[in-house]
């Protein structure tokens, strides 16, 4: 088993599966130190105005049931201080979906991209982020972000019965802790969301901290991913 986080091989301890963690294959892509003056420029954002990167997900059935408490809370930034928003649309099947939310904030300026989502993590002070593997890039971007998530109904009480680890959010359980909020369900609405992502846009202490705990997660997975894997097979080869 090829793990690419260096808490998995603990999980089959005691088991036959030989488990061999071999780092991220992200953490090498993307670099240890972004340049968001280069991303802005390639994005043609000029000024000081804080920008929030808005990433809902890559699903539909996510931008359904998250897109419009994002956006929602991206317009209340954008009234509160006048942030620039980015949203990288994932897929160009979203983009319908996400015109019809927009009209439900009619006073949002927006800037929708067509993918280049890691372009406007690098340019932005802020994100708002539905969970998954995006929280993991911008956390590796060095980005504060606030991770929001819903679900339908059925499906968050048949998980909520399950008793899984309190974390949802990649960062957030590589740490250990609530590195960054998690806003879930009933929780995830448009005013909670734009409070914390305002809380960390003006809290330069906790920016700091955030930035020296993603600095060491990015450090924890960068390794020769392709190279340990492969001498992982060969490895997992000759022993058969």
């Amino acid at each position: 088993m090829l793990c690419i986080f260096p808490f998995e091989p603990e999980l089959y301890k005691g088991t036959r599966v030989r488990a061999t963690y071999i780092g991220h294959p992200l953490a090498e892509v993307i670099p240890e130190q972004p340049d968001r003056q280069a991303a802005r420029a390639l994005l043609g954002l000029e000024g000081t105005a804080k920008v929030l990167a808005v990433l809902p997900g890559s699903r539909a059935g996510e931008v359904a049931q998250i897109g419009p408490s994002f956006l929602g809370a991206a317009a209340l930034l954008q009234q509160r201080h006048g942030v620039r928003v980015l949203l990288p649309v994932a897929q160009e099947g979203l983009m319908p979906a996400l015109r019809r939310q927009l009209r439900d904030v009619p006073a949002l300026d927006i800037q929708l991209l067509a993918g280049q989502s890691h372009l406007a993590m690098a340019a932005c002070d802020v994100a708002l982020v539905a969970s998954g593997t995006a929280t993991l890039e911008c956390a590796l971007f060095k980005r504060p972000m606030v991770i929001g998530y819903r679900l339908p109904a059925l499906s968050w009480r048949m998980m909520a019965g399950k008793g899984y680890q309190p974390w949802i959010g990649l960062p957030n359980i590589l740490a250990r802790e609530f590195l960054v909020p998690e806003l879930l369900q009933d929780a995830c609405t448009p005013r909670a969301l734009a409070d914390e992502a305002e809380a960390l846009l003006h809290d330069s202490q906790r920016q700091r901290h955030l930035r020296a705990c993603f600095s060491e997660m990015h450090a924890q997975l960068r390794r020769p991913t392709a190279s340990l894997a492969a001498q992982a097979i060969l490895e997992s080869a000759r022993l058969r």
